[in-house]
């Protein structure tokens, strides 16, 4: 009996073996899952939507500057994390997204078919936000590189990537919320606006080190295996005295170029050029009955320059409503018929609008610089050009300009014979689209040139240096950028501000200054500091013909700083000529390029299949 007791008790662990087994097994799995619980979204999408609201305050039109300095600080924390979930990084796209389509929005105001386009461009850039992170992260990760160091390399180079791919967006970049500093953006005659962006984003990284990331934790961001180890990394936190110092370093030296370059300042005085700038909306400029009344208003308002003597007149973009059309040498009527079926073959050899032109010029004893649309006739068919035809007195029409930089889906539809359905985000038929430009031209009237630059182009960084680089190789060398754009398909929005910014910047790249005639504003004279200056004499036609109110005697409303915008008038200044010499023209975005490089360099080694480790807040 005492047998079988215990043969009874030393076989109930056998029995009980396999069931505890499962027991251990099921533990283990707990604890791997608690490891692999995905992190709280709603806890990565506040911090980087404060990047959002933050980045979008520091921009027009709420245009608060001093705030991107610590816009990407929420941003840059999330890089420090141990590791990040796919539903972190959706987070950040979410985030994303809640920044540009409310920047972007002025899109739409154009036509109703323009809400495709300002959705399917706000997506695309959203992309941003989660691809920024995960590169800074990447380059801590493998490279071992501090946040101080690898974030601000990977922004610019981003936003280096965002101005060339899809023909390019150079707009919102981070530099250019500080256009009311002006010693600080000079250093862009070094490196562009992307060095002012560079600037701006060590600053962010130093605070992000500085501020505590333990609430990171707390919302539930850092996963539960990590938890123990991250809450240990930051209590044995130094102060980060290194970035501070590599940060304040680089504003200091910022500063100082700018406050030396701003001394070097010894403008001469060059030709006086009126801007004519009408109040017409785009869908009122296309209606074919309002085509005298446009014609009509700027001939008056240019009248209204002739006591002030302007040695130039410019109109702004496609504002003379008479086409020109022209043919080439090797055309004959017979190519005419099958070329274009839809023109008549008497408008080929009308040249009235040339002699419009010639006709005007003498009258106001100036020479004129006027956007146009211009159809050139081939054998096989024709281009329709979106141009800036130059006219003097003595020798009538000399030189035309055919705009380089198109803009995807409002001049023309990219991949058209691919997908035919893109023709849908314009407010165009499907045959919709302007040929582009080839060549740069300067305009010469007495001792001064001009190159001409059309609607947006004065945005791209690269192609305004490109074209006065290219003027300077021919021995060409440019005095004055001149700027013809009409923006009255924004209704007077936040976009006319930020084109204009966006403007000033290329003044200081290449040491130029610029005059802009824009349809519904803002017109503007600035200087090769990025200054925009008060025209000496401002013509308020709204005022002096509809007495609609006291005329004007500023560009900027007195009591906002606020600048005009939506009202007919012309002005008249003398522009002052710049002498110095700039990096950037010469040496292009060699900075850019190189932080474009490093981050093509840390995506391959993103890829590249290694143990991964926690990142670390350096």
């Amino acid at each position: 009996m005492s047998t079988t007791c215990a043969a009874s008790e030393s076989a109930a662990p056998e029995k009980l073996l396999p069931t505890s087994v499962p027991r251990q097994r099921s533990i283990d799995d707990i604890i791997t899952a608690a490891r692999e619980r995905p992190a709280s979204v709603k806890g990565a999408l506040w911090p980087a939507t404060i990047t959002s609201a933050l980045l979008w305050m520091s921009f027009t039109p709420a245009d608060f500057g001093p705030l991107a300095w610590v816009a990407l600080v929420p941003l840059m924390q999330l890089a420090l994390l141990p590791r990040l979930t796919k539903r972190t990084y959706a987070a950040l796209y979410v985030a994303g997204a809640v920044f540009w389509f409310p920047t972007l929005q002025w899109m739409r105001l154009g036509d109703p078919a323009m809400y495709l386009a300002w959705i399917a461009l706000a997506a695309y850039l959203a992309f941003y936000f989660p691809v920024f992170v995960s590169l800074t992260r990447t380059a801590m990760l493998r490279f071992r590189a501090p946040l101080w160091l690898a974030a601000p390399v990977v922004w610019v180079g981003l936003e280096f990537l965002r101005a060339h791919l899809m023909t390019g967006f150079a707009w919102y970049f981070l530099g250019h919320t500080q256009h009311r500093w002006a010693a600080i953006i000079q250093v862009s005659d070094l490196v562009g606006a992307y060095g002012i962006s560079y600037v701006v984003a060590t600053i962010n990284a130093a605070v992000a080190l500085l501020l505590p990331t333990a609430w990171m934790a707390r919302g539930g961001l850092v996963l539960p295996g990590d938890r123990d180890r991250f809450l240990a990394s930051q209590s044995a936190r130094k102060l980060p005295t290194i970035a501070i110092g590599a940060a304040l370093s680089l504003v200091a030296v910022t500063w100082v170029y700018g406050v030396t370059r701003l001394g070097q300042s010894d403008f001469q005085a060059g030709p006086r050029i009126g801007l004519i700038q009408g109040n017409f909306t785009t869908s009122l400029k296309h209606d074919p009955d309002a085509k005298d009344e446009i014609y009509a208003q700027h001939r008056a308002l240019m009248g209204e320059t002739i006591p002030h003597q302007p040695d130039v007149i410019v109109w702004p973009e496609t504002m003379f409503p008479f086409p020109m059309f022209q043919m080439r040498p090797d055309v004959e009527d017979v190519d005419l018929e099958t070329a274009a079926p839809g023109i008549p073959l008497a408008m080929w050899k009308d040249d009235r609008s040339r002699k419009n032109l010639e006709r005007t010029a003498g009258e106001v004893n100036a020479s004129l610089v006027i956007g146009v649309d211009t159809l050139v006739a081939r054998r096989d068919g024709y281009d329709h050009f979106n141009s800036a035809a130059f006219v003097t007195p003595a020798n009538g029409l000399s030189d035309r300009y055919d705009k380089i930089h198109r803009v995807p889906f409002g001049e023309y539809i990219p991949l058209r014979d691919t997908l035919p359905f893109l023709h849908k985000l314009t407010p165009f038929g499907d045959a919709f689209g302007i040929a582009a430009g080839t060549h740069v031209h300067v305009f010469q009237y007495k001792d001064w040139k001009m190159v001409p630059l059309i609607c947006f182009e004065d945005t791209v960084p690269h192609l305004v240096r490109s074209m006065a680089a290219t003027a300077e190789k021919e021995k060409w060398p440019v005095d004055i950028l001149v700027n013809l754009t009409n923006d009255g398909w924004f209704h007077g929005s936040s976009e006319l501000d930020q084109h204009l910014i966006t403007a000033q910047f290329r003044c200081i790249e290449n040491r130029m200054p610029m005059v802009r005639a824009v349809n519904t504003g803002i017109s503007a004279f600035i200087d090769g500091n990025g200054a925009v200056r008060d025209p000496e004499t401002i013509i308020d036609l709204d005022a002096v013909v509809k007495n609609e109110r006291p005329a004007r005697k500023s560009i900027r409303d007195p009591q906002t700083g606020r600048y005009y915008k939506q009202w007919n008038a012309a002005f008249v200044s003398t522009v002052p000529l710049d002498g110095r010499s700039s990096l950037y023209q010469r040496f292009g975005d060699w900075f850019a390029v190189i932080c474009t490089a490093a981050c093509l360099v840390v995506c391959v080694a993103g890829f590249w299949r290694s143990a991964p480790r926690a990142a670390t807040p350096t």
